[in-house]
Parts: C-alpha cells; structure tokens; sequence
C-alpha cells in the first residue's frame, strides 16, 4: 500500500485489451486474415479513466483484481509506466486476468470477445479503504459488470467515502433492464456525479429522453446526472438546472474509451471546482480526442491539448 494520498481513486475493471485494426471484413471459414499489428493495452473503465487522469495532471491510484498471470504482470507494468499507482491491485489465486478482443469492422459496430476473469471475484474486501479515505475523488467505474461487487457493498463503499469528505463519482457497464433502476438506487443518495450513458440510462430508467432520464437520477438521491450522448453531446442535471450540450466534432477511429475520457475530464473539473459549463465542455473535448487513435487511451488529450482544442472549436450549452 501506497502512503501517498491521491486525487483520484479508480476502482472497478481491470482488462488486458487486444485491439485488432480496423477490418475490411470479417474471415471467412477457415481464413487466415494478415493485418499491421494487433495492440495490446490495459483497458476499461478504471484503468481507462486513471490513465486519462494521469494525462491530464492529476495523481491516481487504481484498485481492482488480476490474476497470478503474465497478463497481470503487462496490467501493472502498463498502468505504472503511464503514472498510476498499482500498489492496491489484488492478485486472484486462481482466477486469470481478464482478456478482451475487440474486433472493429469498416461500416460496422465493434465486435467483442470477453474473458471476466478475476473481476468476477473483485469485492469490497479487496478495496484497501485507508487509500480511498486519503483520496479527494473516488471514482467507481464498471459497477454492475463485477458480479462480486453488489449494490450493498457498493452502497457501503460510497457512504465511507461520503463520510470521510471524499467526493463520488460513480459510472457504470453491462446493465441489464429487468433490474431498471433498483440496481442503483440504493446508491445514488452517495453518489456526487452518476455518469452513465444513453443506453445505459435508458436500460436503467425505461425512459428514451436523456433529460428525463437524468432527472430521475437526481430524483433517486444522485447529486449530478450526466447522461451522456456519444457525437450528439451531454445532457446534465443537477438539483438546480439542467444544461444541454453539443458534442465536439473529430475524425473518428475508434470510438473505444471516449465514455471514459469524458467521466477524466469532469473528474479535472470536479478537483478544479470549475462551474459547470466549463467542466462539460473539458470533459466533452476530451472524450472526442479518445477517438482519434485506434486504442482507449493514446489519442486522449494532455491538458494544454485540451485548452488548444477547445479555443479552436465551438461548443453550445443550454439551459433546459
């Protein structure tokens, strides 16, 4: 364990992603498919949105479980030599680390073979709670994707952090509609910043319209509600207003890891006490450099890129 207090804990997913490049099509049967190369990297959630932190100049440690493997060596290698400390990682004793391939094919959406791995196992008693009690942020990211990891112990965690003067942010993967919004409700009253997307709302609420879907959010205890809208931009709602936002326009790779930028970038606003406008157009320009590179994290920007970026691109806010 680190004795160093942070501004960010990121807890949640660890995966060793294969990143095939883009595909003209699919093998047939049988076919052997040559490509340029095939990027290996750590990925999702936490990892993502620490990595991205770390980029934009803030100190993280991430916590979460791999197995005793020598993905699990690549996972920690990967995350320290990009600035994270990794010293409050868990090794499962029998559980491999999980592995992704992501499959993108021209005209396509991307494809994905997952291996869960040791994020099955991952639970409250693998959180070293004297690092989060030393945070200023902590971030939760790919709740409902770690079968270990319930609302109880979710719920436990956040009121910790709450309690302790840390700020919460939680995100979340996988969410499964016949649960609807049960499956957080218990937790959003702890949760500062709620970050889901689109169809992740709109799996948890029932309701097609984003600004709908954030105020019930809010309704059910969440401080903020972010909602957000891939290309199309952010709705955000707090217990005082609701602002709408257009999405910054880029060249698009690969979408992978965009969520995960923006849910870094408001994090930066949320340690740098910014109003809320400026903290969604920060978050927002960051997320679309997520999307410039093939990967979840190398085309995301520092942040002088993102002042850079954001001085050179317009960007409407409305208030609802």
């Amino acid at each position: 364990m680190s004795d160093t207090a942070h501004d960010v804990v990121c807890v949640g997913i660890l995966v060793a992603d294969m990143f095939v490049p883009p595909l003209a099509r699919l093998p047939a049967e049988g076919e052997l498919l040559l490509v340029d190369n095939i990027l290996l990297d750590t990925g999702v959630c936490a990892a993502n949105t620490g990595v991205d932190l770390c980029k934009l100049g803030a100190s993280v440690a991430v916590i979460g479980k791999v197995g005793g493997d020598v993905f699990a060596d690549f996972v920690r290698q990967d995350l320290s030599g990009k600035g994270l400390d990794v010293s409050a990682i868990r090794i499962s004793a029998t559980a491999p680390t999980a592995r992704t391939v992501i499959l993108p094919v021209s005209g396509q959406d991307r494809r994905y073979i997952h291996s869960v791995g040791a994020n099955a196992e991952f639970g409250i008693d693998d959180i070293d709670l004297d690092v989060v009690a030393r945070a200023r942020v902590l971030y939760v990211g790919g709740f409902l994707a770690m079968p270990g990891f319930d609302q109880p112990a979710l719920t436990r965690l956040l009121r910790f952090a709450r309690e302790r003067q840390v700020a919460t942010v939680l995100d979340v993967a996988g969410v499964q509609p016949e649960h609807g919004i049960e499956a957080v409700s218990d937790a959003l009253p702890y949760t500062d910043v709620f970050l889901p997307n689109h169809d992740e709302a709109r799996l948890l609420t029932g309701e097609i319209d984003p600004a709908r879907q954030a105020e019930l959010f809010v309704e059910h205890g969440a401080g903020t509600a972010v909602v957000t809208l891939g290309a199309e931009g952010v709705v955000v709602q707090t217990r005082d207003q609701t602002l709408s936002a257009s999405g910054f326009q880029v060249d698009v790779v690969d979408p992978s890891g965009s969520g995960d930028a923006f849910d870094a970038g408001f994090i930066i606003g949320m340690l740098e006490a910014w109003d809320l406008a400026r903290t969604i157009e920060f978050a927002s320009a960051v997320g679309a450099s997520a999307c410039t590179q093939r990967g979840c994290t190398p085309g995301v920007f520092t942040r002088d890129e993102a002042f850079g970026f954001i001085s050179r691109h317009d960007m409407t806010i409305e208030t609802l």
